[in-house]
């Protein structure tokens, strides 16, 4: 496809320094290896400039940024991110609060306690962390969230609006992908972008991103679907590769345009005696023949924490300064 165009708990200038020179592994006589893209690096200048932002707000006499996250259920890698997401909130200076839920909890509860904080005037920005259980539906849940609490961007208004090109909340995942790949510094109008995933709140969100005005590159999707041998000839015309797919390895060196810029959002969870946590991409080979290419961990995941850092705000600033776009 090619596009156009409970309880509560209380918990600029994009340059070099986020690009780091991977190990040196020689492919060729007259090639280097990529230059590491550090998420972790960008993502701290981010959240540097939010920590300023929020304290502005309180010094002219606003309400620091509440946000509410909602978890059903003990799913382990959502209680990891949710962690992750409550510490980055907290650090700076935003009133981060969750309420746990039981997995049994009726679909019918979560909408109502959801209306409640639509409608209360303190909760700036409301979280549903993905994936919920299987008797719940995401679709659902989602759109039922206020638009302008939506900071996940996923109610079907945002959607819709991110579409369009309208001012709105954008996908986290998506914001976090052109914010690496610009501070590559390479220029992406009118170069061949592939996304390797479809999912509507990932895959898509990107692809869409990567064509609208600011990135301006000719997208071409790929999925489960698409036959190997043609997944082979896209990525290797890819100047921009985005893999999100959650399939370890899925993309080899062989399948990998020299000196493109590879994004890796895909992470899989290896079990073991010590748990490890992967990517999309064949990192090894992969990074001998790329120009620039994203770790996991820290690559795509703590960018796109910071994005909803930076959409929890943007949420607190349009509802009390009423400001921002």
């Amino acid at each position: 496809m090619r596009l156009l165009g409970g309880i509560i708990r209380t918990v600029e200038n994009i340059t070099s320094p986020f690009l780091v020179r991977c190990k040196q592994r020689e492919v060729h006589t007259s090639h280097s290896s990529a230059v590491l893209i550090d998420g972790l690096k960008r993502a701290q200048v981010i959240q540097k400039q939010l920590k300023r932002e929020v304290f502005s707000m309180q010094e002219q006499g606003y309400q620091c940024p509440q946000l509410v996250t909602v978890l059903v259920g003990n799913n382990e890698a959502s209680l990891t991110y949710v962690k992750k997401k409550m510490i980055a909130a907290t650090e700076l200076g935003i009133s981060a609060n969750l309420i746990h839920l039981k997995s049994s909890v009726h679909e019918s509860e979560l909408i109502d306690l959801i209306k409640s904080l639509n409608e209360d005037q303190n909760v700036h920005a409301i979280l549903v962390q993905l994936p919920l259980p299987k008797h719940m539906c995401k679709q659902t849940i989602c759109n039922i969230i206020e638009p302008l609490k939506d900071v996940d961007g996923f109610s079907f208004s945002n959607l819709g609006k991110f579409f369009l090109g309208s001012s709105t909340f954008w996908p986290c995942t998506a914001l976090a992908v052109c914010d690496l790949i610009r501070s590559t510094g390479i220029e992406s109008k009118g170069k061949n972008a592939v996304v390797c995933g479809r999912s509507k709140n990932v895959g898509l969100p990107i692809a869409l991103a990567l064509q609208a005005p600011g990135m301006d590159a000719t997208t071409t999707i790929c999925h489960r679907f698409t036959p190997h041998q043609q997944l082979c000839s896209l990525t290797r015309n890819a100047d921009i590769l985005v893999s999100a797919t959650g399939v370890p390895k899925l993309i080899t060196s062989d399948m990998v345009k020299p000196g493109a810029c590879v994004i890796d959002v895909g992470i899989t969870r290896i079990p073991g005696k010590k748990s490890m946590i992967v990517g999309d991409i064949d990192f090894d080979g992969v990074s001998r023949i790329a120009g620039y290419i994203t770790p996991v961990p820290g690559g795509v995941g703590p960018m796109t924490v910071a994005m909803l850092m930076k959409n929890t705000v943007k949420a607190a600033r349009r509802h009390q300064v009423g400001l921002g776009t």
